[in-house]
């Protein structure tokens, strides 16, 4: 991995981190627990909302992991209920190609997830 690839990686492991840091699990449909030792979800909460293993989600937001696939970051976005601009953010830090507006891929906006 060159050093920009290093770099970019790992603004895109603090992006996911401060996405998923800000979500409570009850805006998930999750149950809080007595027990919760972050704010926000649990990385393993973030994966299974994305159809991730949750070893391949802590290589991601080490900045550690492969190119994740526009699938994933799809994924990715829908489980941290990103905004437009957040999701486009995310694949451009993932060096993937940003989703037209309107396409098969178009981000679903938080509150039609509810």
């Amino acid at each position: 991995m060159d050093r920009m690839s290093a770099v970019k990686y790992a603004e895109l492991g603090a992006f996911l981190r401060s996405r998923r840091e800000r979500i409570r699990p009850a805006d998930v449909g999750l149950p809080a627990g007595p027990r919760r030792r972050v704010p926000g979800l649990r990385r393993e909460e973030v994966a299974h909302l994305a159809g991730a293993s949750v070893d391949y989600y802590n290589e991601l937001e080490r900045g550690a992991g492969s190119q994740p696939s526009e699938q994933m970051i799809a994924a990715l976005a829908r489980a941290l209920r990103l905004s437009a601009d957040e999701r486009d953010y995310l694949y451009r830090l993932a060096d993937r190609p940003v989703p037209v507006q309107g396409g098969p891929a178009s981000h679903v906006h938080p509150g039609m997830l509810d």
